[in-house]
């Protein structure tokens, strides 16, 4: 028996105002390849499907499409609200849409009954929780929750009750699990790491499916794992390894799990250097699409650089020039550095729009006509 796991798909999401919808339906029908081609048994989604709790239309239009595949296919699909996600919006005729093989694990209700897969190998047995805050529980529960911890607790130890019977028992949660790292495109559930929830609370799973953090990570011998999101959400992602988990249980019950890669329509990354060192590159560059960041070294300034990077880095996103605001011996912004005189201004700015330096002539007369202003000013 074999499920993807998946999670924090963020559909509809923006890269710096850039919108992302044509690269989440190129990864999108990568994940339903990599079903078909695995003979999945299921797949979940381990929460954040959407990127806000009212999505575009076009977000919408896109899961229909998405799921409709999946029911083409004969392939279970099991979701769970993530924070971003309204759950009540997206839990929307889950009743119904049950009986076509898309299950939404929306309320508390619905999480006290498994979604039961036949197997060959047997029955498994997916157990959701939504995404919930100590505050809704409290009120759900009427008892004194005060903390993610005692909110998962109480809601594990409802689920528990149904976890007995004989086959592999899977969890699924949207949380942020103590002692995993963060990246900057996740929204915090709380301040003051009043959001983690111990490891030791998904004892008694044979496997448990999380999501919220965007990086793929694992503990307990990987037995507790986030998928990570399927896209680069920011540029501190620009170093992971995004895709999906295909998930394998042996005969005695044990998950191994395999990160099936995906391929983006663009990549995410960072680039640093001088202007013209970067315009140069940039013939060669086979990757020249790609989602940038760009980091100039220059220490002067610069006419229009972001036109001229656009002109053969189509999708710069984000510019940066730290040298211009960094002083030699202040690693910080410098008020001086800032405040550079008039002359020097002028002649980065002669510069740029000649291609070369001023004459000595030229240098000397500008120098007269600043000198006359100030002492006019002054």
């Amino acid at each position: 028996m074999k499920f993807i796991h998946t999670s924090d798909w963020h559909l509809g999401r923006s890269l710096c105002n850039h919108p992302l919808l044509d690269d989440q339906a190129h990864i999108l029908q990568q994940i339903a390849d990599y079903a078909k081609q695995h003979q999945a048994d299921a797949l979940v989604i381990a929460g954040d499907v959407y990127d806000r709790a009212v999505p575009p239309a076009a977000a919408v239009r896109l899961l229909n499409d998405f799921l409709n595949r999946m029911h083409s296919l004969a392939i279970p699909v099991v979701i769970i609200p993530g924070n971003h996600d309204s759950a009540d919006r997206l839990g929307f005729a889950a009743t119904p849409l049950n009986a076509s093989g898309v299950h939404i694990i929306a309320d508390y209700e619905q999480m006290l009954q498994p979604v039961v897969v036949s197997t060959q190998a047997g029955p498994l047995y997916f157990h959701g929780i939504p995404y919930t805050d100590p505050v809704q529980v409290r009120v759900y529960a009427g008892e004194p929750i005060d903390s993610y911890e005692q909110a998962h607790r109480y809601l594990l130890e409802r689920i528990a009750r149904n976890t007995e019977a004989p086959g592999v028992h899977v969890l699924i949660s949207h949380c942020f699990l103590a002692g995993s790292q963060e990246s900057e495109s996740e929204r915090p559930l709380a301040v003051g790491g009043a959001d983690q929830v111990p490891a030791a609370l998904f004892d008694g799973f044979a496997y448990v499916a999380l999501g919220h953090l965007h990086g793929p990570q694992a503990v307990r011998q990987g037995r507790i794992r986030y998928s990570g999101s399927p896209l680069k959400y920011s540029f501190s992602e620009e170093k992971h390894n995004k895709g999906v988990l295909l998930v394998d249980f042996d005969q005695n019950g044990v998950a191994a799990a395999t990160a099936l890669p995906l391929h983006p329509l663009h990549d995410v990354r960072s680039i640093e250097g001088r202007l013209d060192e970067l315009l140069l590159a940039a013939q060669t560059d086979a990757h020249s699409e790609d989602y940038l960041l760009v980091r100039l070294t220059d220490d002067h300034a610069i006419l229009d650089p972001m036109g001229k990077l656009r002109a053969v880095y189509p999708n710069v996103l984000q510019m940066e020039k730290p040298q211009l605001y960094r002083d030699e011996a202040q690693p910080l912004m410098s008020a001086a550095r800032l405040r550079r005189d008039e002359f020097s201004l002028f002649s980065d700015f002669f510069e740029q729009v000649s291609g070369q330096p001023m004459t000595p002539a030229q240098r000397t007369a500008m120098q007269d006509v600043v000198s006359q202003v100030l002492k006019r000013e002054a």
